[in-house]
């Protein structure tokens, strides 16, 4: 076999895990929530995941296509996909950019998912018998949206969503936890890139109260906060850390961080 069709053979034989993987997540999506919402989430999810694989070859820093992860469990189908990095990011601005992609990416298709989803929602009774009865906690942009299509609730009433609007509340969700400022998720990689080597107060912070939120109002977080304490704290540094930010970009990175107040809710289901 020659070195060209050596390196054609091993790039086959790895996307197939990826496109293996893919099909699996598409038929749990599928099977927990209908074909309208399982296309919808995926196309969410490969978004966020190509924001940063487009920008890791933009800057040659060596990474994966998506691996899609399958959960054929409600309520989601999925634990959502990644990308894993290898080798050292050049500078600051590669970091802002690698991690900043994505949840813009992800953005850019969940805010339009919910605002057609909700229009193709029902406003009806919640039922007499709640003990089965899933409700979604809502994050300040979902509930702004939400008000502008139907207005204030009655008492005693619910939107039931569209699986596209719950596959776009699901998107919002996904870019929240990812937009935390914390370690090296998507928002650890934005605080590192303004601060430097100053985030550490930032991660800190950030674990301390997120840890707060899984003890007193979710335990659901509890797993997500075991990991936070175990690898929240370290961030490896870009091989030029010493140039600063441009202006445009620290905007974007108040924009983000905005984003990330009005897109997470601590307590995200609630099963009354």
């Amino acid at each position: 076999m020659s070195i060209e069709e050596f390196t054609t053979a091993n790039f086959f034989s790895k996307a197939r895990m990826h496109v293996l993987l893919f099909v699996a997540t598409l038929l749990t999506t599928y099977y927990v929530n209908g074909l309208s919402y399982a296309i919808t989430i995926m196309i969410i999810l490969l978004a966020h995941e190509l924001g940063h694989y487009f920008m890791c070859r933009k800057y040659h820093v060596p990474a994966t296509m998506p691996y899609f992860i399958p959960l054929p469990f409600p309520p989601f189908g999925t634990f959502g996909a990644v990308i894993k990095m290898k080798g050292s990011i050049p500078h600051k601005k590669a970091l802002f950019d690698i991690g900043a992609a994505g949840p813009l990416m992800g953005l850019f298709f969940a805010i339009p998912a919910i605002i057609i989803g909700l229009y193709l929602s029902d406003m009806r009774p919640v039922p007499a018998d709640t003990s089965l009865y899933l409700g979604l906690g809502e994050p300040m942009l979902f509930s702004w949206i939400s008000h502008i299509i139907f207005g204030a609730l009655p008492d005693g009433m619910d939107i039931y969503l569209h699986p596209i609007a719950f596959a776009g509340w699901a998107g919002l969700f996904v870019t929240a936890l990812n937009l935390l400022p914390i370690g090296q998720l998507d928002g650890g990689h934005i605080v590192y890139a303004l601060l430097g080597k100053k985030c550490d107060i930032v991660y800190r912070i950030g674990i301390f109260i997120f840890c707060v939120i899984a003890i007193l109002l979710y335990p659901g977080w509890m797993v997500f906060a075991v990991l936070l304490l175990i690898f929240g704290f370290r961030h490896p540094s870009p091989m030029d850390d010493v140039a600063t930010l441009d202006p445009a970009r620290k905007v974007i990175g108040i924009f983000l961080f905005i984003i990330f107040l009005i897109s997470f809710t601590p307590i995200p289901l609630k099963l009354t």
